[in-house]
């Protein structure tokens, strides 16, 4: 779970402000106490513009937004930040990981770099490392979403065979966010694993009650109710997850009976 703070259409308003600015002034420039300069703003636009584009999938403009963001401001942390996200989402990781640490070095508590950081170490099986960032970002006071990180430091730890220490992550981030879906789902899933039929159907029901009816949820749901011997149940969830993702791999599982 990645984060980004976006805001596409305030990015548009300030660009369009930037560019009534005289073609020579392109030096930074005080505006009063407490004020940014004209090239900070500048980034901040472009670096929201960037992850807008970045999270509709347009990686070539997200990259000119945000090179442009660099060009302004060099030391911008977030502008370095989405530059991370959009060269690991390009397989550039040298580039990613030079773009995450330039970010750090220049805010060591940006709750989001550590948690981005963190999320392209663990996609590299680089688990241990990963998990020391999450925990950097949810030590920030100010991080709005610390369930993310505690989450992904969850699937984290359990990617490299600790379920014990993924579950106290999942239970954490159901202590900061009770509606958690993700990790609802991860404790489902390991409830599963070990047997506790039981637990892995609450879990499921509490699910349901936040409208989390992804085609994972659905299908633990059919595989955790036939064990249970509920046809009924077992039912209702294939019917949803044929309806609702008729071309899902787990639809293709479901018709195969493929159920482990």
């Amino acid at each position: 779970m990645r984060t980004l703070n976006v805001a596409v259409m305030a990015a548009c308003v300030a660009l369009t402000g930037c560019a009534t600015q005289p073609a020579g002034d392109s030096g930074p420039k005080s505006l009063g106490i407490g004020a940014e300069t004209q090239d900070r703003t500048r980034a901040r636009a472009h670096t929201e513009l960037a992850a807008g584009y970045y999270e509709i999938g347009n990686l070539g403009v997200a990259l000119d937004s945000v090179n442009e963001a660099l060009r302004a401001d060099p030391n911008y942390g977030p502008a370095h930040n989405v530059a991370g996200l959009i060269y690991s989402t390009l397989k550039e990781d040298r580039l990613a990981e030079q773009s995450f640490q330039r970010a750090l070095s220049i805010n060591a508590t940006d709750p989001d770099a550590n948690n981005n950081y963190g999320e392209f170490l663990c996609q590299r099986k680089r688990e241990e490392e990963a998990i020391r960032y999450f925990m950097a970002a949810v030590r920030n006071p100010l991080y709005q979403t610390p369930d993310r990180s505690y989450t992904n430091a969850g699937v984290c730890a359990r990617r490299r065979g600790d379920v014990a220490g993924a579950e106290g992550y999942f239970q954490l981030a159901l202590k900061t966010r009770p509606n958690q879906a993700q990790a609802l789902y991860q404790l489902a899933d390991i409830a599963y694993t070990r047997g506790d039929l039981e637990t892995a159907k609450g879990h499921l029901s509490r699910l349901a009650q936040v409208g989390a009816d992804t085609p994972e949820v659905l299908w633990l749901g059919v595989r955790v109710v036939r064990k249970m011997g509920d046809r009924n149940a077992e039912a209702s969830y294939a019917r949803q997850l044929r309806n609702k993702f008729p071309n899902s791999a787990e639809v293709r599982a479901l018709n195969a009976e493929r159920y482990e």
